[in-house]
């Protein structure tokens, strides 16, 4: 088990906050453009997302304080991210017209019961990991697409760094044994591209005074 310094323990939050903040600065966009039903999705996505990171969070804090190693608090991060963010990517596709968009929207709707039930089998949380970077990469590119539709394209492409982020952080966060060191990259990065998705979602969500649909 890693001693991690309580000033890491406590920087993790950071990211923790910047990514629950901007899934809820999304709800009013998810609202205005997908109807009310889709913003009620949207926010359980943002508690999820949110109870995931702060359970790992807590986690890494209790033990820089010297507590107990409470596995079950970091095993909670890849599934209740998992479920989070297969909620938000299927909020942003609340009524799947397309063929392809409906296979996707059952298969998002799959997602947070075969991550956690294979992790269970493996016992491994790479099956969670997995599938909760394929559901942010569903989310990040259809918020990229409503951002360019929107005529916003620095936040379009805020989101794609957002997804650059997941791809090199998730399997950075799966690594039983991390130095410190590598703690603190990891976690600077997550906190930098973690408020590049806040701040994206803040832009975004300055486009609801705008009625019209979009269509990206």
């Amino acid at each position: 088990m890693t001693d991690y310094p309580v000033t890491l323990a406590v920087e993790d939050f950071v990211p923790v906050v910047l990514t629950t903040t901007g899934v809820v600065l999304l709800v009013p966009y998810v609202g205005a453009r997908f109807g009310p039903r889709a913003a009620r999705i949207a926010l359980l996505a943002g508690a999820c997302a949110g109870a995931g990171g702060f359970a790992k969070a807590s986690w890494k804090l209790v033990v820089a304080l010297d507590g107990p190693d409470l596995a079950w608090l970091e095993g909670a991060l890849f599934p209740l991210l998992l479920v989070g963010f297969a909620l938000l990517a299927r909020a942003l596709y609340p009524e799947p017209a397309e063929r392809t968009h409906r296979a996707l929207a059952y298969a998002l709707a799959a997602f947070p019961v075969l991550g956690p039930a294979a992790s269970a089998a493996l016992r491994d949380t790479w099956p969670a990991m997995v599938l909760a970077i394929a559901a942010v990469s569903v989310a990040a590119v259809r918020l990229a697409l409503l951002g360019r539709a929107e005529g916003d394209p620095a936040a379009s492409a805020l989101f794609g760094l957002w997804l650059t982020g997941q791809y090199v952080l998730g399997p950075l966060a799966a690594r039983p044994d991390q130095t410190v060191a590598l703690q603190w990259v990891e976690q600077g990065c997550n906190t930098l591209t973690q408020a590049a998705f806040a701040y994206a979602a803040w832009r975004l969500s300055q486009t609801v005074r705008v009625k019209e649909p979009v269509t990206p």
